[in-house]
């Protein structure tokens, strides 16, 4: 089973038991030296992922991989949130987050930029529609785009903790 194969068959390991406890599977990375493979999944649900619903999916997923026994070596299967900052992998991710700050990294130029940070507005076809700080608004093929990640203002984030402490000390 090749590379390809077998990260599509554990990210079809990983959606199944994503879905069987209502988690988002967000991505599946395989990487690692040869014959020592390094598995990490990455999960979520809007109310933030804990450490058991890490625990769970590793369990399920690393008892599934070890009965179908389609990795030949022994392997280290990690699961975590994506973070703060986590990742922008599917078309359905820029819908869900138009409106926040992102930076995008593009796989060649589009008019002499590779780089882009700023504001996701969302998608308009194969496209994602992005307000970069430098250059405006840009149009960039999904298919271009190599890396995404969503950017945390921190002062927002302090804001926000601090309205929602109000709110609840009934201030």
């Amino acid at each position: 089973m090749g590379q390809d194969s077998i990260e599509k068959r554990i990210e079809e390991i990983a959606e199944r038991v994503a879905q069987d406890h209502k988690l988002e599977l967000v991505h599946v990375e395989v990487g690692g030296p040869d014959g020592k493979p390094l598995i990490r999944i990455f999960i979520d649900k809007p109310e933030g992922v804990t450490h058991e619903d890490c625990s769970l999916v590793s369990h399920h997923v690393g008892t599934v991989l070890d009965v179908e026994d389609f990795i030949h070596s022994a392997y280290t299967l990690e699961v975590s949130s994506p973070g703060l900052e986590r990742g922008l992998y599917k078309r359905a991710d820029y819908e869900r987050f138009a409106g926040r700050d992102a930076r995008v990294k593009t796989g060649r130029a589009i008019n002499g930029q590779r780089n882009f940070r700023g504001r996701i507005i969302g998608l308009d076809g194969d496209s994602v529609v992005f307000e970069d700080r430098t250059s405006g608004r840009v149009s960039i093929p999904f298919e271009l785009v190599a890396k995404a990640n969503l950017e945390i203002d921190v002062e927002e984030e302090f804001r926000r903790a601090q309205e929602r402490e109000k709110a609840a000390r009934g201030v």
